[in-house]
């Protein structure tokens, strides 16, 4: 391996890394998150071109779901989902908080009223005639 090659694989650029980590769909959603706040290294806020290495603390807010992670492994390309999880450790009162605020979502969800789409059907059309008062 040359010189190159070797500083490359110790630092990676944070939004290429978080669109390789599978956290967002294009560098440049992961670029804008990152001026936008959304994204701390160590505890501060950063800038997309931020190199990072093994061991930097990453906390990501994307809608109302937040990660905690440390980066394991530096990643240049994206892999599939399940390899990419390998790239870094979240500990589990994370992944606990994160999955309890799913849970609840989901619950809202089934819980809110379900609003009809497309046209009125016949029972709809008379509840709409009686409503108005017109009648044939």
């Amino acid at each position: 391996m040359n010189r190159a090659t070797e500083q490359i694989e110790e630092k990676v650029r944070l939004d290429k890394w978080l669109w390789a980590a599978r956290f967002f769909k294009t560098r440049q959603i992961a670029a804008e998150a990152i001026s936008g706040g959304k994204v701390h290294l160590n505890g501060q806020r950063t800038k997309p071109g931020k190199e990072i290495k093994a061991g930097s603390q990453l906390r990501i807010h994307k809608g109302a779901l937040e990660w905690e992670i440390t980066v394991r492994v530096l990643a240049t390309k994206r892999r599939p989902a399940s390899e990419a999880r390998s790239f870094y450790d979240e500990p589990p009162a994370s992944i606990e908080r994160r999955e309890r605020l799913v849970e609840a979502q989901r619950l809202e969800r089934s819980m809110a009223p379900r609003i009809a789409h497309g046209r009125p059907n016949k029972k709809d059309r008379r509840m709409i005639h009686r409503f108005t008062g017109k009648s044939s």
